[in-house]
């Protein structure tokens, strides 16, 4: 189990305003109007009370999907099913209490500035699911999490690990409707590893020649990323964008793209600049440039120079 960060909600965040095609498509993963459908794995995992109590708190912050602290709460204690000290009562050795595994100043901190409702004269509990998913949204909400401004900062906020966020984002991916996610379904598993690992980069900066923050590096380039989602998946890519064109698996030009492939800009006779992850619906997940961050946006724009596409995980089946 894990932590909540212990952050004064009055500190400054370092937030992000993604460009309009990144901010509506990432929106529309994990997010926007009305948020996404829980699909039949949420349905089954999820204890009706809990799945409801996430759907009404992510309704209170504009942006954020029900699916995203339904992750949080079952990565964190398998909503509240866990028999681990802390969730029904105590705290654990980090000192996190109940099914959202808050630290109580925190906790406290968050509950005092965001009333939760319908609670009554009681006093707020983090033991309490109503309280602490409340407050776990409200939390996510101040630190990114609103209007998708920066959802990876928000997750990171709530446990300061790279790997908390991937596990939280492809969590949050398994529990939405088919239909919001760009097509992901369609992908083989070690597509779908692929881009579960590069969402949870997203909103980190661009950084040339950049490999992760696993490598020292705050952030990634464009063929750091897409080669650091496939490692992720087992696969082992060349560094750069010209090395994955030339050596890749190509896609027959008219063939319809798979979530997974890899879609190149340039020219195929004399050099290839950049490389994004295909993740469906006609959306890649990419590291586009000097002061931007990882982002999910369109793969065909005006006056693109696509060049084609290949496809890693070309030999395992699709399931």
């Amino acid at each position: 189990m894990t932590k909540v960060a212990m952050t004064l909600l009055g500190a400054i965040l370092l937030v992000t305003t993604l460009a309009a095609a990144g901010a509506s498509s990432a929106l529309s993963v994990f997010g926007g109007t009305g948020g996404s459908q829980p699909n039949r794995t949420a349905l089954t995992d999820i204890p009706p009370s809990y799945l409801t109590l996430y759907q009404q708190a992510a309704a209170t912050c504009p942006g954020l999907d029900w699916s995203v602290p339904a992750a949080i709460g079952k990565v964190e204690t398998d909503h509240g099913r866990s028999t681990l000290p802390g969730v029904r009562s105590g705290s654990n050795d980090k000192g996190a209490e109940g099914p959202m595994q808050f630290l109580r100043p925190t906790f406290d901190a968050v509950t005092a500035k965001h009333p939760i409702p319908q609670r009554g004269k009681r006093a707020p509990s983090p033991y309490n699911p109503r309280d602490a998913i409340y407050a776990a949204v409200a939390y996510l909400c101040e630190s990114g999490a609103r209007g998708g401004r920066n959802l990876h900062q928000a997750i990171l906020a709530y446990n300061p690990a790279e790997w908390y966020v991937s596990k939280v984002l492809a969590q949050a991916q398994d529990y939405q409707s088919t239909s919001d996610l760009g097509g992901t379904a369609k992908a083989n598993p070690p597509a779908r590893e692929a881009i579960n690992y590069a969402q949870g980069q997203l909103g980190l900066p661009y950084v040339w020649g950049g490999n992760g923050p696993a490598n020292g590096d705050t952030g990634f380039d464009c063929s750091g990323l897409t080669k650091a989602a496939y490692a992720a998946a087992g696969i082992s890519l060349p560094r750069t964008a010209e090395e994955q064109f030339r050596t890749g698996h190509q896609v027959p030009k008219g063939q319809p793209l798979l979530p997974g492939d890899l879609v190149f800009y340039g020219t195929p006779n004399t050099g290839i600049h950049h490389v994004g992850l295909y993740i469906g619906s006609g959306q890649m997940i990419n590291a586009p440039n000097f002061g931007e961050k990882i982002k999910i946006a369109p793969y065909r724009y005006q006056g693109d120079d696509y060049a084609g596409a290949t496809r890693p995980a070309v030999s395992a089946p699709v399931v």
